[in-house]
């Protein structure tokens, strides 16, 4: 497995939905990748984090500007 794969199979795993044969490679590369390890922790606190999160507790002006942002932001 390669780091491309691996990011695509990071929500699958966190999910616990990957076959028996991609979580087996998918722990072998992590094992061996220090990036997609810290790529998989930063995933976990990006989910910790904003499973804080309320609409309540963003303010109207930070909620304007990343509105802005991903409606101005293309897919490449």
């Amino acid at each position: 497995m390669n780091c491309n794969d691996f990011v695509e199979l990071v929500t699958d795993f966190i999910e616990d939905a990957l076959s028996e044969e991609d979580e087996r490679r998918f722990i072998e590369h992590l094992a061996e990748c220090s990036g997609c390890e810290r790529y998989l922790d930063q995933f976990r606190q990006t989910i910790a984090t904003t499973g804080e999160l309320t609409p309540d507790s963003i303010s109207p002006d930070a909620r304007q500007h990343l509105l802005t942002a991903f409606r101005d932001w293309q897919r490449q």
